[in-house]
């Protein structure tokens, strides 16, 4: 595969490509992705539509492919099969910096942030801004003032205090941040609540909610059903590797999701109303 992920890779199947980019279509568009490792298929046939200015929550067991999904789409890994669409042309993405190119930006239960720099640093790291041979240190000040203050991010103390002083949520607020000051069009979250207490979960899903009002879209990847839930606007449900069910998060509560995260149906969604989006994959 090229390494180049902004040129267009060749024509999907017929059948598989969406139509042309345009407004309110997904930003993202994933079609038969499968991945293998070995004799392991840890991705198959997996379809997944992103919408700009909303919230994908992806979830499933431990083992039922979130991990992979989300490294394959973030550049870590290329798939076995399948086709990518962003903003409505088919790509390549063999690497995470050109994932990063594209507006695509992965924020890991581990944050990457460096604990012995401050938050300024931490969120141009990377995009340090100069002004000759020097560090224009006043306007990166600014820039992650201002972005701050856009997601609503009020209980740091000080921009200048080492990240390794924060608690939790503030960490999450830095490395959304940084997504943010990048124009990313996508920001995938890996389980962005594990371990926080109650008000540092507040401030987390309030910046999910910023980040999707602001028009970017939203992957959020979570065991916590009622985080889920709390802002979600669509829900997909990958099992052994495949989506099982993928729609409205209207159209779900936590008793269906748990039937099609554990058994792949569930008898509740064959009750939903025609044309509802839990009686099956999405395609």
């Amino acid at each position: 595969m090229t390494a180049d992920s902004t040129r267009p890779a060749p024509e999907a199947p017929a059948g598989q490509a969406p139509p042309p980019g345009r407004e309110g279509e997904p930003i993202l568009r994933l079609r038969g992705i499968g991945k293998n490792f070995g004799a392991v298929q840890a991705l198959a046939g997996v379809d997944l539509d992103v919408p700009a200015g909303q919230v994908t929550a992806l979830v499933g067991d431990n083992g039922a492919g979130k991990s992979t999904l989300i490294k394959t789409i973030a550049g870590i890994w290329e798939p076995d099969t399948g086709q990518i669409f962003w903003k409505g042309q088919p790509v390549r993405i063999s690497s995470p910096k050109e994932a990063t190119d594209l507006g695509i930006a992965t924020v890991y239960q581990d944050l990457a942030l460096c604990d012995n720099l401050d938050i300024v640093q931490n969120m141009y790291l990377g995009h340090e801004v100069r002004r000759g041979w020097l560090l224009d240190e006043a306007g990166m000040e600014t820039g992650a003032r201002r972005t701050l203050a856009d997601l609503r991010v009020t209980t740091v103390r000080s921009i200048r205090q080492p990240v390794g002083s924060l608690s939790g949520g503030q960490r999450q607020a830095v490395a959304v941040a940084k997504a943010v000051r990048l124009q990313a069009g996508l920001v995938i979250m890996d389980e962005p609540t594990a371990a926080l207490g109650v008000s540092q979960t507040a401030l987390v899903l309030d910046l999910i909610r910023q980040l999707a009002r602001r028009g970017v879209a939203v992957i959020v990847i979570s065991h916590n059903l009622s985080d889920v839930f709390a802002v979600a606007d669509r829900l997909a449900v990958l099992r052994l590797g495949r989506i099982v069910a993928a729609g409205p998060a209207s159209e779900f509560d936590t008793q269906t999701a748990v039937d099609f995260i554990t058994s792949g149906t569930s008898s509740r969604a064959a009750q939903a109303p025609a044309g509802g989006g839990t009686s099956g994959p999405e395609g």
